[in-house]
């Protein structure tokens, strides 16, 4: 099977509870990330370092989440 289908397939897969809630945390923190790295006047620069930090993480966790499936929904979707 080819690689970008089949991650085409993962990402349209069901993606169980639990990362669900991991996706939803995920893109929290990287929408304050990004709120801090946006924000207007004077942010200190430890703050600007972390919240580039949280935004690279806050990415990582929504990416993994979203490629993670359901083992039996995605064997089904691939039979069909």
């Amino acid at each position: 099977m080819n690689i970008l289908t089949e991650i085409k397939d993962r990402a349209l897969a069901p993606t169980p509870p639990f990362f669900q809630k991991v996706k939803k945390a995920g893109l929290i923190i990287a929408a304050i990330g990004t709120a801090v790295l946006t924000a207007p006047g004077l942010v200190p620069a430890v703050l600007l370092a972390y919240a580039g930090y949280a935004v690279t993480a806050g990415t990582v966790l929504v990416t993994i989440s979203q490629l993670t499936v359901d083992d039996g929904a995605f064997e089904k979707l691939l039979m069909d």
